[in-house]
């Protein structure tokens, strides 16, 4: 293994996390390390809806807070959503000078629409459902002509390096078919989240919660892993992974009906704009009881669909289905995960040396239940402060250095079969029977294959579902469906069980 030393910041990840925080590392050289061609393999240049942010005369920073803190259930971080939320505009007006290209409204203000959970409009779009790749290449761009900023494509996060006294002093990064120990100030974990490890899901399925695991094993604190979002209206036409149908065409007045045509959850105008969880249970109960679930844009948005949603309409008649004159099937899909490697909004870990940001991240700001659109401001916004944090690094290594375990992934087979049994048993409905019977296919996987990170995310996950005898926010539990009257975290760290603690 061959071994460089790079002073300024290593950042895993080159979605809109990770680059947020390269651009904002400047002058400090940085290292921008991502597993596929920038564009690819992110979430963020999947994110349809937008950035939520108080950018409206009737809205502000405190409404947005108020909103992020119901929608999560008791577990938002007031101190993190209070940060988050005030930072709103800033961001979004950082994003725009890069060239973010968001709609604009007469008056040339950014144009925004109303999506679940929120009390006010206040979703910037871009070209009403790109807001993710418009903003994603607008980074993009902005890093490739930085004279601080190297990338490297095609390079994957393999293990963490720590040194004599714990701090995390790098990573090995596998280039070329070759392992590259990276020695570093500051590592920047920027990896995404765990859709991946579900059959039904929204995200690349590169994205495994890797990120996490290793984080994990390095000896970071893990928060509220069971908490995964599953988004109501992916489209249910056979691809893996499954297009996504934004919740801005129910802000903009579409209806989730049945085969039948009955309303999924009500006839009252905003009954589809409750929050993400709810949804997905109702249409999860839809599809499971055999009556099916669509979501009908035909009246609301109609003639309009090329022009209002082109990245959804291109979805839908690539399958051979025209939302213009009939309902788009849906499911429910893994499409957010809550919990993550402990960090603060300057993406600090309970590790020295190691930050994390984005979607592996649990800031506390998304809480048991994530609303619509905060992840891309959280990207942005603490991506920002995160490559500032990071930059301030320049600790050196304490005695000799160790790279943790590099196991080989898990085969194909293995990896489809822990999928489906992930999306069957950890899924928008649990229970203990399903749970345990996930785990003890972990097991088996293990005993086989050693423990790849793809499989310890899978087992956090599982066993942190496992542990919550309760239902919140995302996770709901058939044989535990009544929701504790104190709302705790689960808190897991390899050299303790997991710990709950009082929010």
């Amino acid at each position: 293994m061959s071994r460089i030393e790079h002073d300024g910041p290593l950042i895993i990840g080159g979605g809109l996390a990770g680059l947020s925080a390269a651009l904002s590392a400047a002058p400090r050289p940085v290292l921008v390390v991502s597993p596929a061609p920038l564009l690819e393999a992110a979430s963020s240049a999947w994110a349809q809806g937008g950035v939520a942010a108080a950018l409206s005369a009737d809205d502000a920073p405190s409404l947005h807070l108020k909103d992020t803190e119901a929608a999560g259930a008791g577990l938002v971080d007031h101190a993190a959503a209070q940060a988050l939320t005030a930072d709103g505009r800033a961001t979004v007006e950082w994003l725009a000078s890069l060239g973010a290209p968001f709609d604009r409204d007469a008056s040339g203000d950014f144009a925004v629409s109303l999506e679940a959970a929120h009390s006010r409009a206040r979703v910037a779009r871009v070209g009403g459902d790109g807001a993710g790749r418009a903003i994603l290449s607008a980074l993009v761009a902005s890093a490739r002509v930085a004279d601080h900023v190297t990338v490297w494509e095609g390079a994957r996060l393999r293990t963490l390096v720590q040194d004599a006294t714990g701090r995390v002093a790098g990573a090995v990064i596998e280039k070329d078919g070759e392992l590259i120990e990276v020695i570093a100030p500051a590592v920047v974990l920027g990896t995404g989240g765990a859709g991946g490890l579900f059959g039904r899901t929204t995200t690349p399925v590169a994205l495994k919660g890797e990120g996490l695991a290793l984080a994990w094993a390095a000896g970071a604190e893990i928060l509220d892993l069971e908490f995964v979002q599953f988004h109501p209206t992916a489209i249910d036409v056979g691809l893996d992974p499954m297009p996504l149908a934004t919740e801005a065409l129910r802000g903009d007045g579409a209806r989730l009906i049945d085969a039948g045509g009955r309303y999924l959850l009500g006839p009252e105008p905003d009954a589809d704009l409750k929050a993400r969880d709810i949804v997905a249970r109702a249409v999860h109960a839809a599809v499971a009881e055999g009556r099916g679930a669509f979501l009908d844009a035909r009246t609301a948005i109609g003639d309009h669909f090329p022009q209002a949603f082109p990245a959804v309409f291109a979805a839908c008649m690539a399958a051979g289905l025209d939302p213009r004159v009939s309902p788009i099937p849906v499911a429910p899909a893994a499409h957010y995960h809550m919990g993550g490697i402990v960090a603060d909004p300057d993406g600090r870990t309970t590790l020295s040396g190691l930050f994390a940001v984005g979607e592996c991240a649990a800031t506390g700001v998304h809480g048991a239940n994530r609303l619509a659109s905060n992840s891309l401001l959280e990207a942005a916004a603490f991506g920002r402060r995160t490559g500032r944090a990071a930059a301030a690094e320049t600790s050196c290594p304490v005695g000799s250095v160790t790279a943790g375990s590099v196991i080989d992934d898990l085969p194909p087979d293995a990896l489809s079969e822990l999928r489906a049994a992930m999306s069957a048993d950890c899924g928008v409905v649990r229970d203990a029977g399903g749970l345990t019977r996930l785990v003890a296919l972990i097991d088996r996987l293990q005993a086989v294959h050693g423990a790849p990170p793809a499989l310890v995310a899978a087992r956090l996950i599982a066993e942190a579902a496992l542990a919550r005898r309760e239902s919140r926010g995302g996770h709901y539990r058939s044989d535990h469906p009544v929701t504790a009257p104190t709302a705790t975290h689960t808190r897991l760290r390899r050299d303790l069980a997991a710990v709950r603690a009082a929010a």
